[in-house]
């Protein structure tokens, strides 16, 4: 007998839950994509997107996902040969760097140990040492969705500030934007990037570029971007099919307006809110359980944890084992333990965009639940804990 019939609940960390009015929003004929409304409803997305990325500045719209906006960013500032020094905390960011790298560039790496972000000193030292200004270009996940990792975004801007360097600063916002606080302009980041799937509750298949001035001027002399990734047609475009670099994915804007509503409707503040208490509630249980047993998170300090992803370890096989049977006995989907060693070792939960207490609770007591039925050892306690998290918060 299984139990997980019914509505199944994805926590994974992307695609996130989609809310009933975004699904509801794509249920439509094809628009004309030549004149009229969808051209108006398109220009209402620029604002709120910049609202949520933090920036006065410029904005583009790919129909592309996370790995389509590694390259974009990078595209769009960099020559062949140019140097990168890549900030490394996890899965992704070794990615975007093999990106980099596979574009042309030459890449430096400082990595940490997938359980905290890289210091800023070690950047501002890097920094300094680099006299002639040859980096270009420093990349850093603000959270890598492997590790659950948050990177001090302004931390790394101070960082080059008190070094006098030139060079760029890229923030990866995919697993990020939407859950955990990001305030581009205010911390001074010049191109961020992040994708649909996630905090912005849309299904996959956008992608979007925010970059300030300095950005734009280092385009002027990038000179490996094609048409497709431009992102000058995009941000400024002469006709509306610039936008896109040809057909309109009119669906996925459909449903992007109405996720842009909702996030409007609860406000940013309150959202980047929600997505702490909850998160706060999950580390909660997860140390209660690992009074026993192998259970632990996998980021140290509650400074550097994600609010919209919490990787945890379990011990192999026992992660494989306690999905396989919330997958199978009571429809939750948890996620798998990318980039970790061994992989059957860890599982993650994602906590981002259309998520509220109960999901989070329920999701809690079949981890739970699973444990037990696995004899897999635990504390007691772990829901209790969480509970009463959520009630103090």
């Amino acid at each position: 007998m299984t139990l997980s019939h019914g509505r199944p609940y994805l926590a994974i960390p992307g695609p996130s839950v989609m809310p009933d009015r975004v699904l509801a929003a794509m249920q439509r004929p094809a628009p004309n994509i030549y004149t009229g409304a969808l051209h108006e409803m398109t220009a209402t997305l620029f604002p709120d997107l910049k609202r949520i990325a933090g920036t006065a500045h410029h904005a583009a719209i790919y129909i592309a996902n996370g790995h389509g906006m590694w390259e974009a960013a990078l595209l769009n500032v960099l020559r062949r040969g140019d140097q990168v020094l890549a900030l490394v905390s996890g899965h992704f960011g070794q990615s975007w760097a093999a990106t980099a790298r596979a574009l042309g560039a030459e890449v430096e790496v400082i990595e940490s140990d997938g359980a905290s972000p890289v210091a800023p000193d070690l950047l501002e030292a890097r920094l300094r040492a680099d006299r002639g200004h040859e980096i270009r270009a420093v990349i850093a996940c603000h959270v890598d969705t492997a590790t659950g990792v948050r990177a001090d975004m302004a931390s790394y801007r101070a960082a080059l500030d008190a070094a006098g360097h030139p060079g760029l600063l890229m923030a990866d916002c995919i697993a990020s934007m939407g859950c955990d606080r990001f305030e581009m302009d205010a911390w001074g980041v010049d191109v961020a990037i992040t994708a649909s799937q996630k905090g912005l509750m849309t299904p996959p298949g956008l992608g979007f570029a925010f970059f300030n001035d300095r950005a734009a001027e280092a385009r002027n002399r990038a000179e490996m971007v094609t048409p497709y990734w431009d992102w000058r047609p995009r941000a400024a475009p002469d006709l509306y099919y610039q936008y896109f670099a040809g057909t309109a994915p009119t669906h996925l804007l459909y449903a992007l307006r109405a996720a842009l509503d909702l996030i409007g409707e609860e406000g940013i503040e309150a959202i980047w809110d929600r997505h702490a208490r909850l998160a706060a509630a999950i580390w909660a249980a997860v140390e209660a359980w690992g009074r026993e047993g192998e259970m632990r998170l996998g980021v140290r300090a509650a400074q550097d944890r994600s609010h919209a992803v919490t990787s945890i370890g379990l011990g192999a096989p026992d992660a494989d084992r306690l999905r396989a049977w919330c997958e199978t006995q009571m429809g939750v989907t948890l996620g798998i333990g990318l980039g970790r060693t061994p992989p059957e070792g860890w599982f993650r939960i994602g906590h981002m965009g259309h998520v509220n207490a109960h999901m989070v609770l329920g999701a809690l007591g079949t981890i739970e639940a699973g444990l037990s039925a696995l004899s897999i050892p635990h504390g007691a306690g772990g829901v209790t804990a969480a509970a009463k998290a959520l009630a103090a918060a």
